[in-house]
């Protein structure tokens, strides 16, 4: 198994993408995560460019790197001048990293019209620049800028700058698809056309404005180069970088080609959600292998499927990338999911007396605007609710919400709540800083003298959506609620015109789900933790 280095950039140009950004410590605890997945190079950033690069890189010089190399990014030195005294330069040096990342240009557009310079000059300063890198004792990567455009504008220049580049001492040449706009067609020709030309280690550099990034990386390996470079969920300027992930998962599992030491690929998926829950970006659940959806199957002929033969629907295993396989319940389901649904949430297939009119019940709901995708507590209180054994924790008998506008108060909400509890009947009534907020509060005081684990239960999210807001304020509203507890989340959802309907059906399936997984052992809270509803405020 050949191997291909992975250079990863995501603490620099994945930082270039609209709405990701990374303080100093965040990028020091996302390279210690990259070091441990296994990465041959972790580019750092710019340095001298901002504080955070700057912090970056004295902090790192502390660590005990155990499988990457940490490299610092800049550029040639400038027009007429020498590397000497160019300030890019020197602060590259300042960084201390054994491995330096310049880019120079190769499409004679950018030579003459953006750096206004000469052809020759821009030769002169490429091999000059890594030269001088080179003499005080760094290692050097050199990033052909636009090196496909350049290509296709004027080959025998384009390859001119890759031989300054290796004249001055590179050890390797990457050729960018700065632009994203290559095609892989011609990423192969451009290739065995340079393979007679130029016999050096080369690497590939590519955006995905065309959304061929992975494949003209993958491209690129199949005709020679022995380094990608990319972005951990292809996060980038403009549509992003190659995604690492993809390509990753691609080389070892498709490609045969090793990239990470043995049994790191299974770190893949935690490390992509590592890297969004520190930049505060929002997951992409269709993420090839490392996406929630990846491995998420829907419909009811390929559910069924996949109870016979997991091979069937999944070009992959999951584990194989840290990731799970999933079946979800909704509309397009079949009694396959359902079953599956029913085992996944330990339940005796045998004993859940009416399959099939669970099913029904999900797929008439959610043609009234339920959609139990997203809210697999709502279907596994529906499997568990047909159990003959199930008695439900509680009844609902009556509920009144109240929201009125009192002077020097301002708006005021009350709720009383009615349920029957073991054969007793609890009537309560609270305030709260809105009506779903009062329903809450209410509901716990009728239930906490029988059921304390209550207290535990906190709320993690509350999601309102009207489903068609043609029709106004009579539109349906469907309500999804997460909850947790110091064990698990789980969510729950509800539908009605009224939203206040539709956020008592949440609550009440959240907080019987709740009740049927909670052991008062497991419960360390002793205060009830209301759910505060911010829309309903």
């Amino acid at each position: 198994m050949s191997t291909v280095q992975i250079y990863d950039t995501t603490l620099r140009d994945g930082t270039q993408s609209e709405g990701f950004c990374l303080s100093g410590h965040s990028k020091i605890r996302l390279a210690q995560r990259l070091d441990d997945l296994g990465v041959a190079f972790i580019e750092g950033g710019w340095p001298g460019s901002n504080p955070e690069d700057a912090e970056f890189f004295e902090r790192a010089r502390d660590i005990d790197w155990k499988t990457a190399l940490i490299t610092a990014f800049g550029s040639t030195c400038r027009v007429k001048g020498g590397p000497e005294e160019d300030a890019n330069l020197q602060a590259l040096l300042e960084a201390r990293t054994q491995v330096c990342t310049i880019f120079g240009k190769t499409w004679n557009l950018h030579v003459t019209d953006v750096l206004l310079t000469t052809l020759e000059d821009n030769l002169r300063i490429i091999e000059q620049s890594v030269a001088y890198l080179r003499a005080v004792g760094r290692r050097v990567i050199y990033d052909a800028e636009h090196f496909f455009d350049g290509y296709r504008a004027d080959p025998v220049y384009a390859l001119e700058t890759l031989q300054a580049a290796i004249r001055g001492g590179a050890e390797t040449v990457v050729l960018c698809d700065t632009n994203g706009g290559t095609m892989p067609w011609e990423i192969e020709s451009i290739l065995r056309a340079m393979n007679g030309a130029i016999h050096h280690p080369f690497g590939i550099h590519t955006h995905n404005d065309g959304e061929c990034a992975v494949i003209n990386a993958l491209m690129a390996v199949r005709h020679g180069a022995i380094q990608v470079q990319g972005t951990i969920n292809g996060f980038g300027e403009r549509c992003g970088n190659a995604n690492l992930c993809s390509i990753m998962a691609n080389l070892e599992l498709k490609m045969g080609r090793r990239c990470l030491p043995e049994g790191r690929l299974q770190k893949l998926y935690e490390l992509s959600h590592v890297v969004d829950e520190v930049a505060n970006v929002t997951p992409n659940d269709h993420l090839p292998y490392v996406g929630k959806s990846a491995f998420a199957h829907k419909g009811g002929v390929h559910v069924a499927a996949m109870r016979r033969s997991e091979q069937s629907y999944q070009h992959v295993a999951p584990e194989r990338v840290g990731n799970r396989m999933r079946v979800v319940v909704s509309a397009l389901s079949g009694r396959a999911n359902i079953l599956s649904k029913a085992e996944e949430h330990g339940l005796d297939v045998g004993s859940v007396a009416d399959v099939v009119g669970v099913l029904n019940d999900v797929k008439e709901l959610e043609a009234r605007g339920f959609s139990f995708e997203a809210a697999e507590a709502s279907v596994a209180m529906m499997l568990k609710r047909q159990q003959p054994d199930y008695a439900a924790p509680f009844e609902l008998v009556d509920f009144l919400v109240n929201v009125e506008h009192r002077q020097g108060r301002g708006i005021f909400s009350e709720a009383m709540v009615k349920v029957k509890v073991k054969g007793e009947l609890l009537h309560t009534a609270a305030e709260g800083n809105g009506p779903v907020n009062a329903l809450d509060i209410a509901l716990r005081k009728a239930l906490m003298g029988h059921y304390p684990e209550i207290a535990g239960f906190h709320l993690a999210d509350y999601k309102v959506r009207i489903l068609d807001g043609r029709d106004g304020t009579h539109a349906i509203t469907r309500v999804l609620i997460d909850t947790r507890n110091s064990q698990q989340l789980w969510s729950t959802v509800g539908a009605s015109a009224n939203i206040i309907e539709a956020s008592w059906q949440a609550l009440v399936d959240a907080v019987e789900y709740g009740l049927s997984i909670a052991h008062c052992s497991d419960q360390t809270s002793t205060s009830p933790a209301p759910l505060r509803t911010c829309e309903m405020e």
